[in-house]
């Protein structure tokens, strides 16, 4: 995360921005808070990705991604693809994503990477259950949670399909990386099985720290994916993950296995090493660092707001009524002598309030210099003090 720039925006759809937390082709990531205090993460889509009709693909796009729920997808806040500045929120995740994670602290245990290709594949199957595809699945669209990974930018790929994806020559798109033969020959019409190879390469960097194939520019990758002669680099990869993965990566789609068939095969990993499913999403989970989610600063104090701090005072009727009759001065040290009072002295029972801003002394007592004004006890209590004084005098111990 790093703080906002001048020429950043301060709010939109509704979301005060608090800070940057990455930018990608689409356009930057904010981190935004609503006005009453959910944070989400607003992506605020570069103008020049959209022309009019992916304008209205996205609005497509949109109207179905509202549907998606599950446990490892961010969830759906909001989005306004008319805006000047189109832009979408989803949920905030506290996490890393997986490339950062690896790059920091290495590969995935196999019990872990196990337990993330199945839960991955849960939240790739509500992602279908909508009738989208996720098109664009990589490490850097997984964060990790303490909660389990979650999913992010599900169906944003429709925005860069009217677009050449592999545009400049030289520059390795990381997309390209995790994509499958027939999205890198530049088919659109992608079936459940693409978003099957994507995860599988995910699988493979997550345990080994690299991708099936790796080069120098986008194009010497391509061809590489391409190429029946030329297998997936499965280097690293744990021989219990070897055949499922071999098989989510194949050239066919059709041969490829469904989500079902993944969740299933990861769970027989994870039964091998001794551990049930939920023990292995545990050890998933604690592998995430704290992260301190940055907030807004609270508001300025303003004195003329009236939100001023105050303190009530309490007029006590008959208090008053009392003292009209008997003349008595309610000011500090002018308490008459009375019962259970000798001149001199302050009742017992008064309770001296300091002008606001004062700073008491010690023990307590009003600080010398400014005026106390004593807050008088109402006149039923005066009464019984007065009773209880004389009783006093006349007890015997």
């Amino acid at each position: 995360m790093e703080p906002l720039r001048d020429n950043d925006p301060k709010s939109i759809g509704g979301f005060a921005l608090v800070c940057r937390i990455g930018a990608g082709g689409m356009g930057q990531v904010f981190l935004g808070e609503s006005a009453a205090g959910h944070q989400a993460a607003v992506k605020v889509i570069k103008a020049s990705v959209l022309d009019e009709d992916t304008r209205a693909r996205f609005l497509s796009e949109v109207d179905s991604m509202r549907t998606v729920y599950g446990p490892f997808v961010a969830g759906f806040v909001g989005a306004d693809a008319a805006a000047e500045q189109p832009w979408l929120a989803v949920e905030y995740v506290p996490g890393p994503d997986l490339r950062t994670y690896v790059a920091g602290h290495g590969p995935l245990p196999l019990a872990e990477t196990a337990s993330l290709g199945a839960l991955l594949a849960e939240g790739l199957g509500t992602v279908h259950d909508a009738g989208l595809l996720h098109r664009d699945l990589k490490p850097q669209n997984i964060l990790l949670s303490e909660y389990g990974p979650k999913v992010i930018d599900f169906g944003l790929a429709v925005l860069a399909e009217r677009r050449t994806m592999l545009t400049a020559t030289g520059f390795v798109v990381g997309s390209v990386l995790c994509m499958p033969p027939e999205q890198a020959r530049g088919e659109h019409q992608l079936e459940r099985s693409a978003d099957v190879y994507a995860l599988g390469a995910v699988l493979l960097f997550a345990a080994a720290g690299h991708y099936p194939y790796e080069g120098p520019t986008w194009q010497a990758v391509a061809l590489k994916i391409e190429d029946p002669a030329t297998p997936p680099d499965l280097t690293g990869l744990p021989p219990e993950l070897e055949g499922l993965v071999t098989d989510m990566l194949a050239l066919d789609p059709a041969a490829r296995p469904t989500l079902p068939q993944v969740i299933e095969r990861l769970v027989r990993v994870i039964h091998g090493l001794g551990l049930t499913a939920l023990q292995a999403k545990r050890r998933l989970a604690g592998l995430t660092p704290e992260i301190v989610v940055p907030q807004l600063p609270p508001p300025a104090f303003d004195p003329g707001s009236g939100d001023a701090a105050y303190t009530p005072t309490t007029v006590d009727a008959a208090a008053a009524e009392d003292d009209e009759e008997t003349g008595a001065p309610a000011t500090a040290g002018a308490e008459r002598p009375g019962i259970g009072t000798e001149p001199g002295e302050e009742p017992e029972d008064a309770v001296l309030a300091a002008p606001s801003g004062a700073v008491p002394g010690p023990g307590g007592t009003p600080p010398r210099g400014r005026a106390a004004t004593a807050v008088r006890p109402a006149a039923p209590l005066r009464i019984a003090e007065r009773i209880r004084a004389a009783y006093a005098r006349e007890a015997r111990f």
